[in-house]
């Protein structure tokens, strides 16, 4: 018999809200709660809660905790200071993504934040290399974490608060604050393109918290996975599985900004050499010129000759057009590439462009 969903410490919420939910990951989630398109606008102009208690939480601490996570992550850990966290990945010796990451500095320890399907491989590659004076423990069962995104999301959050520093935070800074009377922590992080929090709460808590920010004339709209899902593909923004795996590197992923190849992580030998000598295939953005909506799998092709495959692919709520994410023949990853998606045996024309496809830089600090 298939091993039984986990369920979130919210998962009765979602039932009483009607969700709509489905396995991801190992976990019974909500993947809508009305209409894809409408929790999409609602995140766009107002604000949205979405649950992601899933994703895992690993600590690394100890005197040597600094030094091990520099050597071990892309990103420059050495760069950061308490209270603040950085975009990263964890890769093999051959560059392959095991995943992207958010790590935090805290108060003497680390707080490293990685996907749910990847919470096993990230922990015990960690544990692995870990040297005798960093300690790895898997904090992810005593964690619950909600993400509040969008415009209004100060307005929802901010009779539940006691003091500003929440409010002060520079994008990806973290602080300890108390959420409707629960200790959690507060980091200036998404997923959506739009400003906003994660809030990682014990996982006790995260019931009180999830049921304070959906009171009052403010609340923010329930948001399952799915709008989640467009919400990120029109920033760009890469997922793992679709595009990040264990055979790609950063650098074929565009991610060469979250890569400090100065420094001597592992994977680093090969990225160096890719940036210098270059890589068959790139990632890049792209939008249907014509009706259609792409999906992971469809090919690519240029000029009638296959160049690549979609990695991600939907109708954008926001643009009102297909569009999608795919690895193709590096030389034409170049914004305004002319393409064509095969979608269900029908080539429909598309053009590259440049991330984001939808600009919200007037209401974020990106």
């Amino acid at each position: 018999m298939a091993d039984a969903l986990l369920h979130t410490p919210v998962h009765d919420r979602h039932v009483a809200f009607g969700a709509k939910l489905g396995g991801f990951a190992g976990w019974d989630m909500p993947l809508e709660y009305t209409t894809v398109r409408d929790e999409h606008r609602s995140v766009r102009t107002r604000s949205g809660l979405f649950d992601v208690s899933h994703m895992g939480q690993i600590e690394v601490a100890g005197d040597g905790a600094r030094a091990f996570l520099d050597a071990t992550l892309t990103n420059a850990v050495s760069r950061l200071t308490p209270g603040n966290g950085q975009y990263t990945l964890v890769c093999r010796e051959d560059g392959g993504t095991i995943d992207d990451l958010i790590v935090y500095e805290l108060d003497g320890r680390f707080l490293v934040v990685c996907n749910a399907s990847n919470v096993a491989p990230v922990r015990d590659w960690l544990t692995r290399r870990a040297p005798g004076d960093a300690v790895v423990t898997d904090r992810s069962p005593e964690f619950g974490m909600l993400a509040l995104q969008g415009p209004a999301w100060e307005a929802a959050l901010r009779p539940h608060v006691a003091g500003g520093a929440v409010f002060d935070l520079a994008y990806f800074q973290v602080v300890e604050a108390d959420v409707a009377g629960v200790a959690c922590l507060v980091a200036r992080t998404g997923y959506t393109g739009e400003p906003g929090v994660e809030l990682m709460c014990p996982s006790g808590g995260t019931g009180p918290v999830w049921d304070a920010l959906m009171s009052g004339p403010d609340a923010p709209a329930p948001v399952g996975l799915a709008a989640r899902d467009t919400l990120r593909m029109e920033m760009g923004y890469p997922l793992y599985g679709q595009e990040l795996t264990l055979q790609r590197t950063p650098i074929e992923a565009g991610l060469k900004w979250a890569c400090d190849l100065d420094g001597g992580f592992v994977g680093a030998d090969v990225m160096r050499r890719q940036v210098a000598d270059g890589t068959p295939q790139r990632l890049c953005i792209f939008t249907l010129d014509e009706p259609g909506i792409p999906r992971a799998g469809c090919a690519v092709l240029s000029g009638g000759e296959p160049t690549g495959t979609v990695t991600s692919g939907t109708l954008s709520p926001t643009l009102g057009v297909g569009i999608g994410m795919a690895y193709v023949r590096a030389d034409l990853a170049a914004p305004g590439t002319a393409l064509e998606i095969d979608i269900r045996g029908k080539r429909k024309a598309a053009t590259t462009g440049r991330r984001p496809l939808v600009d919200t830089s007037p209401r974020k600090e990106q």
